[in-house]
């Protein structure tokens, strides 16, 4: 009975096949059907390594009973590669290796007649005896054979014992079975969608994207257990492979891990001997049941900067504190120019049911498919937020309202910083197996009036520039956005952004320059697997922002929160491009930047349309108004970033950063003058989230 039981269960494949999947062609299933590839490799594969595993003699004189669980995969050129073994035993897995390293080749895997690779998990029960060896596969649910209660019992028991080790197999990391988000870092992203583009009906435009969602497209078990190296030891498995520390049962789970952000470097000035960054944090995530998960992380930072990243810190300082870190929040002053800046994030995740996501939460939020979004980035520190995303049908549509704050001392009151209210909606629309098209509004309103947030922007399904009409130019600032994504080839798509902050349509084609015709757009294309080189990615991308764009009347009502923008991080009136190439080959990968652009800076304190903290009421003029007012600055930086992955499970990695910044204005003045930068940075990072210093 035990023998076609195994069979059932021992091969669980950690790969999802669409009908365009042809199984591995193992020795004697030439013959095989289509259909019945699987039974058979699943079959001869068994029987073979069964035979020819030899139970060591330390193994058998200790009486062990147990489990032995291999996660291997067959290759391009049909050959078997162990990835992970986990055993009470160094023998045993020592035992597993020889076997496999001694069975015949099979024939690939293919999709869509090109070989791949394709992973399996294997549980081997120890003891072997003669009832291991299987019969066919399509006995595995005959229950009928069994002739007596005590076999029945005994059954059941053997399903429960390799059920269970057939799930610690799939289950390194749990957290891919969740609700959760899947933590937004363009370089991760960067494959992700990748695989996304393969599928019809796919929506990319909204970022995180969530686990439950991303393993539709994606086996994301078998892209992290390719990469785990074969470690026995406990310090190993939890440096190199796992999570630090897990429970997980039928009806809960949570992981723990220490991460950090250590990194040493030194630029061309002479203001400090090196740059570091300390950052010591402690993640934990968990599920109660299938559809309720949490996540929390508290981060505890200090770190010292290179010379233009540090000026601006200091330039844009909060109330009660030394300055503004980019992305992170405030900065407390340290010694020798350096900073402490303490950061918590959390979010909880629940899924009531395939058409609707809610998170409550403490984060960042992007919509867009560029490395740029002009409608929301996650360029400004994190910040409270409620998000409800409903997919039906071609349509994904989310509803995000965020809590912001303008912590400028000069408006503080009672030494307390104004919140501002952001109410936004995105749909996405898959007119058609190649085009999406985006809709986009946000409105921005402030307690200015003591009137707390208009119940009507909680909303929805309403339009939000006609609430914010309703209430007056005092009342708020709205925001309309357009995008679109063509899918040109699997590898080739370009995408679109337009977001457009105010207009006065008879004013748009006189020719007058009107200052309110505000806008800004987005041109980029995706190249994956470029020139055929499997997993070189290419991408470019354009943006232009008109003058005053982002801004009000009243800053605090401006599309801005903590001293940074939340559409382009280099405000408005500028163009840029950006120049990315992307490549990883196993735990290697390597990236070069390259951003290049001009923007118009404030001179002798007028106000030219590129910073969007200042009132437009105080603008230079009325007509007139052009791209690159003001102090014409040309910018030009390139990155340069190699890393090694050192842990799938928190992204963590050893990486090596060289960055070339050259900031050349037209006019040199005491706020503003020319400046090279050449950092160079190493380190250990665990790669969660994306942090911006091409400005």
């Amino acid at each position: 009975m035990k023998k076609f039981l195994f069979t059932a269960l021992f091969l669980i494949s950690l790969a999802g096949f669409s009908q365009q999947d042809i199984y591995p062609v193992y020795k004697g299933c030439d013959s095989s059907s289509e259909t019945t590839l699987e039974s058979c490799f699943n079959q001869n594969l068994t029987k073979d390594v069964l035979e020819a595993f030899v139970v060591p003699e330390k193994v058998i004189s200790d009486n062990y009973t147990g489990t032995i669980n291999v996660i291997f995969l067959v290759n391009r050129e049909g050959g078997f590669e162990i990835l992970y073994i986990r055993s009470a035993y160094k023998e045993l897995e020592d035992e597993v290796k020889r076997v496999f390293s001694e069975l015949p080749k099979a024939q690939p895997a293919t999709y869509n007649g090109r070989p791949v690779e394709m992973r399996f998990g294997l549980p081997i029960q120890i003891p072997l005896n003669a009832q291991n060896i299987p019969q066919a596969v399509k006995k595995q649910q005959n229950y009928q054979e069994v002739s007596s209660v005590e076999d029945q019992t005994e059954t059941v028991s053997e399903i429960k014992t390799i059920e269970e080790a057939s799930a610690s197999v799939q289950s390194l990391f749990p957290e891919h079975n969740s609700e959760l988000n899947i933590p937004f870092t363009h370089s991760f992203y960067d494959d992700i969608i990748y695989h996304y583009e393969q599928n019809e009906n796919t929506h990319t435009g909204f970022k995180p994207f969530i686990y439950s969602e991303a393993t539709n497209y994606i086996d994301l078990d078998a892209q992290k257990t390719s990469l785990l190296k074969d470690k026995t030891s406990w310090a190993g498995k939890k440096f190199w492979n796992e999570h630090f520390f897990k429970v997980q049962t039928k009806d809960y789970w949570f992981t723990i891990n220490p991460i950090f952000d250590l990194q040493l470097g030194k630029d061309n000035s002479e203001n400090v001997d090196f740059t570091y960054n300390n950052t010591r944090a402690f993640q934990i995530q968990g599920g109660l049941g299938k559809h309720f998960n949490f996540s929390s992380s508290f981060y505890e930072s200090q770190g010292r900067f290179p010379d233009y990243v540090t000026s601006y810190i200091r330039e844009n300082r909060p109330l009660g504190a030394s300055g503004t870190v980019p992305g992170r929040g405030k900065g407390k002053g340290l010694d020798e120019g350096g900073f402490d800046y303490p950061i918590a994030e959390a979010y909880l995740s629940y899924s009531p049911s395939k058409f609707f996501n809610f998170q409550f939460g403490h984060g960042k939020n992007f919509i867009g498919d560029g490395y740029r979004s002009l409608m929301l980035s996650d360029v400004a520190s994190p910040y409270p937020y409620l998000k409800i995303s409903t997919t039906f049908w071609k349509i994904k549509y989310t509803n995000l309202w965020m809590f912001m704050d303008d912590v400028r001392p000069s408006v503080a009151l009672n030494n307390v910083s104004p919140r501002k209210f952001v109410a936004a909606h995105y749909l996405s629309w898959n007119v058609n197996k190649k085009l999406n098209i985006g809709l986009f509004e946000a409105a921005i309103t402030s307690n200015e009036n003591k009137t707390g947030f208009d119940v009507n922007f909680f909303n929805p399904i309403i339009f939000y520039r006609a609430i914010e009409f309703t209430r007056g130019s005092e009342g708020g600032n709205a925001l309309l956005g357009f995008s679109t994504k063509y899918k040109w080839t699997d590898d080739f798509s370009t995408y679109t952004q337009f977001v457009l902050d105010e207009l006065t349509v008879s004013r748009f084609f006189d020719g007058t320059g009107y200052w309110a015709n505000k806008f800004g757009i987005q041109l980029g294309a995706n190249y994956h697997n470029a020139f055929k080189i499997e997993n070189l990615s290419l991408q470019g991308e354009l943006n232009l922002v008109r003058p005053y764009t982002f801004s009000h009347f009243n800053p605090i009502l401006n599309y801005g929160h903590f001293n940074q923008p939340i559409g382009h991080l280099w405000g408005s009136n500028f163009w840029e491009f950006v120049g990315i190439a992307r490549y990883k080959k196993d735990r290697w990968s390597g990236s070069i930047k390259l951003n290049i652009g001009k923007k118009g800076l404030d001179t002798d304190g007028l106000n030219y349309g590129g910073d969007i903290y200042i009132s437009n009421d105080d603008r230079v003029a009325d007509t007139g108004i052009d791209f690159l007012q003001g102090n014409k600055t040309n910018i030009f930086i390139a990155d340069l970033n190699l890393g090694y992955l050192v842990n799938p499970s928190t992204n963590t990695k050893f990486f090596a950063g060289l960055t070339y910044r050259n900031f050349d204005p037209m006019t040199e003045i005491s706020s503003t003058s020319q400046n090279s930068t050449l950092w160079f940075t190493v380190g250990l990072k665990a790669d969660l989230f994306n942090w911006y210093f091409d400005f």
